[in-house]
């Protein structure tokens, strides 16, 4: 358990805040390299409840600004983005995508003092079509960008969906880390009995108790799932959190899921969750799953409706469906028993309950149970590496050990009745990687 002081500790992420100041040491993505154009319009951001403006320039490059202008702190989302720069609409002040000032033209003697000012700008990388920020304290010399699978790379393979949450993060990433929710909130309404068993992920709904093993890894943490499955065999469901604010969900069988979810707080109070996925966009997709008759089982999963973007610093990828319609529950669905929640699609029923917690949960009305387990260590992991750096300076390993990252994947796997979770997960990783990974952190 947490006290009240560690749930506030945990859940600020402003400047000069512990897990603030832990995070701001990371990567952070963004927005989605789509979102900006080239001269196009500046785009508003909000990440760590710092209010910013990102833009791309002639040569496409990327800036992510402080809003304000170094000179009367008028905002620079009203800038001009013209020939290599944005331009502030105050006095004509204008700036390159690494802050440089290019020109002054208010200033009759550009030798002196506050010529040249720069604006506070940001280091910027992009890569898997996702931009991403660092906000750290080694702006001359950032760490590089963790390797994870599903955003190391370019090209079409691979799908991103953005959402805007009006919960804290931590709140919204637990529920990534939770899995045995899955056999409730998402598939209670699926018969169990009647289900064509050849999908071993059909395991996650037959077993709804699943046993929890959990370990502390050299990124982070993990979790398996263990469940019965068929005779002789095991069934896993893996997943891992990774610094600072990562998760590699279950997302299919393990040797072809490549998913991860950021869950990039945008304040204290909202989160916007970056989800990829390589190999469903690759063609190598989730299958529904079937009844023993062949009838697929809908409902699962459906893309959210959105409604229309906005300028505002909170305006882009929120649903239609939220808590002022109530999630369009189907209260005659839910009751006669098709629906657990009556509630379409994953995505939605994972944003009905934890925006239903309020802005920021209360962890002291909590009572956590062995179901728990992954989210009680992911807690005190992450609680203790911010205290650490706070007071030492020392990060993880993994911020200067980017490729720690290669080895998390989350998916499923059956193997022979009583092999060891991290066995299993190292020898089917082995067989996709062509080497076998050490997932627990050194002693």
């Amino acid at each position: 358990m947490i006290t009240a002081e560690e749930n506030q500790q945990l859940s600020r992420v402003g400047k000069g805040t512990l897990m603030g100041n832990f995070f701001r040491q990371f990567w952070m993505p963004v927005c989605m390299s789509s979102e900006l154009k080239a001269d196009g319009d500046p785009v508003r951001l909000m990440i760590l409840g710092e209010k910013l403006v990102a833009f791309r320039d002639t040569e496409g490059r990327v800036g992510v600004f402080d809003h304000r202008c170094p000179h009367r702190c008028a905002s620079l989302f009203f800038g001009r983005n013209e020939m290599g720069g944005i331009r502030c609409a105050y006095h004509g002040w204008k700036f390159d995508v690494t802050g440089k000032c290019l020109d002054q033209p208010n200033l009759e003697d550009k030798s002196k003092y506050p010529a040249g000012t720069p604006a506070i700008a940001y280091r910027v990388k992009e890569s898997g079509g996702l931009v991403f920020a660092y906000m750290g304290e080694r702006q001359d010399n950032p760490p590089e960008l963790p390797d994870i699978e599903a955003i190391m790379g370019d090209g079409d393979d691979r799908n991103i969906a953005l959402t805007h949450r009006d919960c804290n993060y931590m709140q919204a990433l637990e529920g990534d880390i939770d899995t045995s929710h899955l056999g409730f909130l998402h598939v209670g309404g699926i018969d169990g009995e009647k289900l064509d068993l050849s999908d071993p992920e059909v395991f996650t709904i037959t077993e709804k108790a699943p046993k929890i093993n959990v370990t502390v890894t050299k990124y982070g943490t993990m979790y398996s799932a263990q469940r019965n499955a068929y005779e002789g065999t095991e069934h896993h469901r893996f997943a891992s959190y990774l610094f600072p604010i990562w998760v590699t969900y279950p997302g299919g069988e393990l040797d072809s899921a490549v998913t991860a979810n950021a869950w990039v707080p945008i304040d204290d109070e909202s989160t916007m969750i970056f989800n990829i996925d390589l190999r469903r966009a690759s063609g190598g997709g989730k299958k529904p799953f079937k009844y023993k008759d062949g009838t697929p089982v809908g409902g699962l999963a459906r893309p959210l409706e959105y409604l229309p973007t906005t300028t505002d610093w909170k305006g882009r990828w929120r649903p239609v469906k939220d808590r002022s319609n109530d999630y369009g529950i189907d209260r005659e669905w839910q009751r006669n028993g098709d629906s657990y929640t009556g509630v379409v699609g994953v995505p939605l029923q994972d944003q009905m309950i934890q925006e239903s917690m309020g802005a920021i949960v209360d962890r002291e009305m909590e009572h956590l149970a062995a179901s728990d387990r992954m989210v009680i260590l992911t807690r005190r992991v992450m609680l203790d590496a911010a205290k650490e750096y706070a007071a030492t300076g020392k990060l993880p390993d993994f911020v200067d050990h980017p490729e720690y990252a290669r080895d998390a994947r989350g998916g499923d796997i059956v193997v022979p009745y009583g092999t060891d979770w991290l066995d299993g997960y190292e020898e089917k990783m082995a067989e996709v990687k062509g080497y076998k990974p050490k997932m627990a952190a050194a002693e």
